[in-house]
């Protein structure tokens, strides 16, 4: 990978369809570029959904990617997101397998200070639900390494342009 490579967030509104997944997916297998994340569900308009996907590229790849997305039949529209001018948030589930130390009440305190929430809890684990920035979610699965940590499922990015004022003057990365 480039030096110049960084992660790249492209939304894609497409037809909400079996097999547009698979198009969007296999366009990536061809070009030999690795999704980092996709995150898929219906979108504003029905009949459509958002995918959004993340990527490590030069500003070359993307742009050489997006060109391509936009040619598949079923996409309607691809845009570059810039993450420090949209809103990117991710979900994960991190099952913790507390022991001592730390105790419960201890990790407790942590969970509140990521604003996290409490999903289920039996006898030997507790699971923990995280939302917010990629930064946040790593942050917080980087400190349950410490709690006790035994699984994580994450959804990926999903992310909006901030505002259409911002769509209209911003450069494509």
């Amino acid at each position: 990978m480039s030096q110049d490579a960084q992660l790249r967030i492209v939304s894609a509104l497409v037809e909400h369809k079996p097999g547009v997944l698979f198009r969007l997916s296999n366009l990536f297998r061809r070009k030999s570029f690795n999704i980092e994340s996709i995150a898929v569900g219906p979108a504003e308009a029905e009949g459509l959904a958002r995918v959004t996907l993340t990527m490590f590229s030069t500003y070359d790849q993307a742009d050489q990617v997006m060109k391509n997305l936009e040619k598949l039949i079923d996409v309607r529209s691809v845009e570059p997101l810039d993450a420090k001018s949209a809103a990117v948030r991710e979900l994960a589930l991190v099952k913790l397998s507390p022991g001592a130390p730390p105790t419960r009440p201890e990790i407790m305190n942590y969970i509140e200070t990521f604003r996290g929430n409490v999903v289920d809890v039996s006898p030997e684990t507790l699971t923990v639900e995280v939302s917010g920035d990629p930064a946040k979610i790593n942050a917080f699965i980087n400190l349950a390494r410490n709690l006790g940590l035994t699984e994580v499922a994450r959804t990926g990015a999903v992310a909006l342009s901030r505002s259409m004022a911002q769509k209209e003057t911003q450069g494509k990365w």
